[in-house]
């Protein structure tokens, strides 16, 4: 009779616990990992139109302000010399502007950073959630989420994201967020955009800047390639470019339409759809059998041998 019982107990317990294993599978095959207004109308991004740029470098300064970074007074950005490498955004540069230049053409300046792609494979990639697409068009970072596994670095096809290796307790993935808390704060526009003086700079709607951009090439063949790097590249971005030149001629990367976040969704959700539910399922078998252990299974310890007292020293044998 407890032999029956003990058997009924053990298949309730393995129904049970075969509920929640299944459940995550499903769920993971229905949640496509994007913000539902990632890509809406309503969606804000930048324009940069880099025959305008000059190089002042303000908006790196603009930047390290509203970042709450330790920036050097504005008069220390004037210095010419750190064009003379390409530089990359970093864990207390957001942004970072590089000089080209080729032969009797005029030198171009591009400003690189976090393009906010419509379909972030840096948020596809993450395994907690800590960075996310917003509505507006920002891809924003929580530090209280991150575990530190800088697969959002391995993922960005755009090599952005940087990490703070040189904080032993609390490092943090850090990158441009397009001024996110300050825009929620009352600010008009992302500080860079607000301190540029050529106002190569433009802060709007996603699909207004596009149509402007069309515009300008449309009435100025001239003066632009046919080409807006941002529109289409990885799946779309909210930060747009114009140019003159050829995009690879100004360091940017050649990447295809295609989101690259739908390559780590796939690999993400294959390995808990078809790792997790059997490890979390040995896990529990193993559990329930260690609970359902009979008494005389337990190991049986022999009884304590008496011990002679140590005997006293100068004691008569």
């Amino acid at each position: 009779m407890k032999s029956s019982a003990n058997r009924r107990w053990f298949l309730k317990s393995l129904a049970l616990a075969g509920a929640p294993v299944v459940c995550p599978t499903v769920e993971a095959d229905e949640t496509d990992g994007h913000e539902s207004g990632a890509t809406s109308s309503g969606t804000m991004g930048v324009l940069m139109d880099i025959t305008q740029c000059v190089g002042c470098r303000k908006c790196e300064y603009a930047c390290g302000q509203a970042a709450g970074f330790n920036v050097p007074p504005i008069e220390t950005f004037d210095d010419r010399a750190v064009f003379e490498n390409d530089r990359r955004p970093g864990p207390a540069s957001y942004t970072v502007v590089n000089r080209y230049a080729a032969g009797e053409s005029p030198e171009r300046f591009v400003k690189v950073n976090c393009l906010h792609c419509n379909e972030p494979a840096c948020a596809s990639a993450c395994l907690v959630g800590a960075l996310q697409k917003t509505a507006t068009g920002a891809v924003v970072y929580d530090p209280w989420k991150c575990m530190g596994c800088r697969y959002c670095m391995v993922a960005c096809p755009f090599q952005i994201p940087a990490y703070e290796y040189d904080n032993a307790f609390t490092p943090q993935v850090r990158k441009c967020t397009m001024c996110a808390d300050r825009i929620a704060n009352g600010a008009r526009v992302p500080a860079c955009v607000e301190i540029c003086p050529k106002e190569c700079l433009i802060y709007g709607r996603r699909d207004e800047l596009l149509a402007l951009a069309h515009d300008r090439i449309r009435q100025h063949p001239d003066r632009y390639v046919e080409h807006i790097y941002g529109e289409h590249e990885a799946g779309g971005a909210s930060w747009l470019y114009l140019s003159d030149r050829r995009f690879a001629d100004l360091g940017f990367v050649a990447v295809p339409a295609a989101a690259p976040s739908h390559l780590t969704e796939t690999l993400q959700h294959a390995v808990f759809k078809h790792w997790a539910p059997p490890a979390c399922l040995y896990g529990l078998l193993g559990a329930i059998m260690w609970l359902s252990r009979r008494p005389d299974d337990e190991p049986k310890t022999s009884p304590a041998v008496p011990t002679m007292p140590p005997r006293l020293k100068g004691a008569v044998s």
